[in-house]
């Protein structure tokens, strides 16, 4: 199982402000793709960057739910995996 936060809450105030998948820090290899509820890619991020704002080209997106997608390495095994889940950003 993915640890990953279930919501964020970008207001900068410093905490929560951004959503990244932080247990796969030391895989920068490793690919997140955020979704909207239909499925219009929003965003792709890597878990050893700053991670997502809640943005989409630069403009705030609404209090609602997201899905992810995160393609990685199991370090136990060292084959590809995948994980899908869904978060919310909250404002």
């Amino acid at each position: 199982m993915m640890d990953y936060p279930k919501y964020f809450t970008p207001n900068n105030d410093g905490y929560n402000d951004t959503w990244n998948i932080w247990s796969l820090k030391n895989q920068p290899e490793s690919k997140i793709y955020i979704f909207d509820r239909f499925g219009k890619l929003i965003k792709q991020l890597s878990p050893a960057g700053e991670g997502w704002d809640g943005t989409f080209n630069g403009k705030p997106l609404p209090s609602t739910d997201y899905w992810f997608k995160a393609e990685y390495l199991d370090p136990k095994t060292g084959l590809n995996k995948e994980v899908n889940g869904h978060f919310s950003l909250k404002r």
